[in-house]
């Protein structure tokens, strides 16, 4: 399995891609086609946005978003995650997950990361902490600060 990028002019990856979160994300008032398609559009800096996706020889099996909030400097977002159910329990979202930090921290000196999550043990054991008190459709805010020394 590898875990790349998924590069601009890739249209079949971005196809495969919405394809995985489309069955992930059984909810088409908030994650229709035409939404899904829009956010797998890299965009640059300052307000960037790429998707990481994980491949298992050709076929895509998993995506996640990364990207700058554009109300908070320093401020990044991991979103959209998804990993085909045939390939689930095998480390794919957890690749995906770090491929996604790693690369902020590569390219920002310093900066929060954001997720809203229901595995918050899976992000505590990276160093994210639960922000607030409130709990909304079982998932919580949480946040990653980091500076590079």
């Amino acid at each position: 399995m590898t875990i790349d990028l998924l590069l601009p002019d890739d249209h079949a990856g971005r196809e495969a891609a919405a394809a995985v979160l489309l069955a992930s994300f059984d909810n088409p008032q908030r994650y229709d086609r035409a939404r899904i398609a829009a956010q797998l559009v890299s965009a640059e800096a300052p307000f960037y946005r790429h998707f990481f996706v994980a491949r298992r020889g050709d076929e895509i099996v998993g995506a996640g978003g990364i990207k700058a909030a554009d109300w908070a400097i320093d401020t990044h977002i991991l979103y959209m995650s998804a990993v085909a159910e045939h390939v689930r329990g095998q480390g794919i979202a957890r690749g995906l997950i770090a491929a996604r930090i790693a690369w902020v921290m590569e390219n920002f000196p310093n900066g929060r990361l954001l997720v809203s999550t229901a595995r918050t043990g899976r992000f505590n054991r990276l160093g994210f902490r639960v922000v607030g008190k409130y709990e909304a459709d079982g998932r919580r805010l949480m946040m990653l600060e980091f500076k590079r020394t």
